[in-house]
């Protein structure tokens, strides 16, 4: 039996705007397990990019546990989390987040950069990472040069070079065409598949959710049951 890689407990997150408090996940729980492709839907406003954040160390709970492979990472100060993330989370985004001057292959060494790799190590990290992702024959483009589904291969090769113990991706296919955004969601589904990867991916579109193994809801910062939403599902 897989264990859970990600065991939420209590979790609650409010912000003050003025006099008053927002808040904007209130007592969460949930566990994902190792290896595991989950999605996270709801309506704008609902709390699941805010609940992608407080997962990859982007931002701190008001209160509750985090606990990522053991490790409750909302305890850990600014620097230690700085440190956490960079060893521990692969980030995908829905606009690349590449750096325009550089190559793909620059961009994707990116984050190796804060490791101790040797140069030779790093080189063999980037090639191995757009061999997955099937840009070998693009690493010295840069950005500008590349479609919009090339760009977001770098990212997600750029996500995969530290070998991450998980993948976070907002919106991974929002800014892509239907038969481009197919082709990313099969990428992650074969990451998952082949490579264990545990992925965490907050979209609004249904077609996408699918491609996850499961489908986590949220209304107004708060789960919804997994058993209410498979009831609505049959009603409908």
């Amino acid at each position: 039996m897989a264990e859970s890689l990600i065991r939420i407990r209590d979790l609650s997150k409010s912000y003050q705007r003025g006099g008053q408090r927002i808040d904007v996940l209130v007592d969460i729980q949930l566990d994902v397990l190792r290896g595991e492709f989950v999605a996270l839907m709801g309506p704008s406003g609902s709390g699941k990019s805010t609940l992608l954040n407080l997962i990859a160390g982007i931002d701190q709970p008001s209160s509750g546990r985090i606990e990522i492979a053991g490790v409750d990472i909302a305890t850990l100060g600014e620097g230690a989390l700085a440190d956490w993330r960079a060893s521990h989370v692969g980030f995908i985004f829905q606009f690349y987040n590449l750096m325009p001057v550089l190559t793909a292959f620059e961009n994707v060494e990116l984050p190796l950069l804060l490791t101790g790799l040797s140069r030779k190590q790093r080189h063999a990290h980037v090639h191995a990472a757009l061999e997955m992702v099937h840009l070998s024959d693009r690493l010295d483009h840069r950005p500008n040069e590349l479609s919009g589904g090339q760009q977001q291969r770098v990212a997600i090769a750029r996500a995969l070079v530290t070998d991450p113990t998980l993948i976070v991706a907002d919106e991974p296919t929002g800014d892509l065409d239907r038969h481009t955004g197919e082709e990313i969601l099969k990428l992650l589904q074969d990451l998952q598949r082949t490579l264990g990867k545990t992925i965490v991916m907050v979209t609004h579109d249904p077609k996408a959710a699918a491609c996850a193994g499961r489908l986590i809801h949220l209304e107004k910062g708060v789960l919804v049951p997994e058993e209410a939403m498979a009831s609505a599902a049959r009603e409908h």
